[in-house]
C-alpha cells in the first residue's frame, strides 16, 4: 500500500503559482480571443456602415444631378418658350403694322379718277358675275357716283360681251356708303335680298385672312411645322 506524502508549504506554493500561471495564460488567451472577433465584428460592422453612408452618399448626389438636371431642362423649355413666344408675337405685330399701313393706303385707290374707275368697273363685273341678274343695284359714297356711272357702262359691256346677256345696273341713291368709306362699292340682287360687299375695307379684311399664309412665307420663309397647305 502506497504512502501519501503531505506537501510542504513551498510545494504547495509551487502548485499554486503554476495553477495561476496556467488560468491567467487562459484567461489571456480567452481575452485575444475575444478581441480578435470584436475586431473582426467590428471591422465587418464599419464596412457595413461605410457601405451603407457610400450609398447614401451616392444616391442622394445621384438625386441631387437628377433635380439640377430636370431644374435645368425646365429652365430651358422656359426661356425657349419666352423666347418663341416674343418672337411670335413680334411677328403678328409687324403684321398687324403691315395691315394697318395697308388700311391707310385705302383711300389713294380712289384718287386717280382713271384708275379708279377701272376699280370700280373690275369690282362691279366681280358682283355681275356672281349674281348673274337682269337687274341689280350697286351703292356707293355719294362722292364716288359720277365715276361709278362711266364705270357702270364699262361693266355692263364687258359682261354682255363675256357672257352674251344683258345687265341693267343702277346706283342706289337712297343709300349711299358713308363718306369715311375708303371707296368700293356693294352689289345688292334679288331684291335686296343678295349683297355683295366689294368696299375697300372688305377686300382688305378678307385679303388679310386669304394672303396671311404667304405675307408670312414671304417675311418670315416656310415654317417647317406646317403640315398642310391650301
Amino acid at each position: 500500500m502506497s504512502q501519501v506524502h503531505a506537501l510542504s508549504d513551498d510545494q504547495v506554493g509551487q502548485e499554486l503559482r503554476k495553477m495561476t500561471a496556467f488560468i491567467k495564460q487562459e484567461a489571456l488567451e480567452k481575452a485575444r480571443e475575444i478581441e480578435i472577433k470584436a475586431n473582426e465584428e467590428f471591422s465587418i460592422e464599419k464596412s457595413k456602415l461605410v457601405r451603407q453612408e457610400t450609398d447614401a452618399i451616392d444616391e442622394a448626389h445621384a438625386k441631387r444631378l437628377k433635380q439640377a438636371a430636370m431644374s435645368q431642362q425646365i429652365t430651358r423649355s422656359t426661356v425657349a418658350n419666352k423666347t418663341r413666344l416674343k418672337v411670335l408675337a413680334a411677328r403678328q405685330q409687324l403684321l398687324d403694322d403691315i395691315f394697318a399701313d395697308a388700311s391707310k393706303r385705302l383711300p389713294d385707290g380712289a384718287k386717280d379718277p382713271a384708275k379708279y374707275r377701272e376699280i370700280l368697273k373690275n369690282l362691279l363685273l366681280e358682283g355681275l358675275y356672281a349674281l348673274v341678274e337682269p337687274e341689280v343695284q350697286a351703292r356707293a359714297r355719294k362722292a364716288d357716283y359720277d365715276v361709278l356711272k362711266d364705270a357702270i357702262k364699262d361693266a355692263e359691256a364687258e359682261y354682255k360681251t363675256k357672257t352674251g346677256k344683258e345687265t341693267k345696273v343702277t346706283i342706289d341713291e337712297e343709300i349711299a356708303l358713308p363718306e369715311e368709306s375708303s371707296g368700293g362699292l356693294l352689289i345688292v340682287g334679288s331684291q335686296g335680298k343678295i349683297e355683295i360687299n366689294n368696299t375697300f375695307e372688305e377686300r382688305l379684311r378678307l385679303l388679310q385672312t386669304s394672303a396671311l399664309p404667304a405675307v408670312r412665307e414671304a417675311l418670315f420663309g416656310k415654317n417647317p411645322n406646317r403640315k398642310f397647305f391650301d
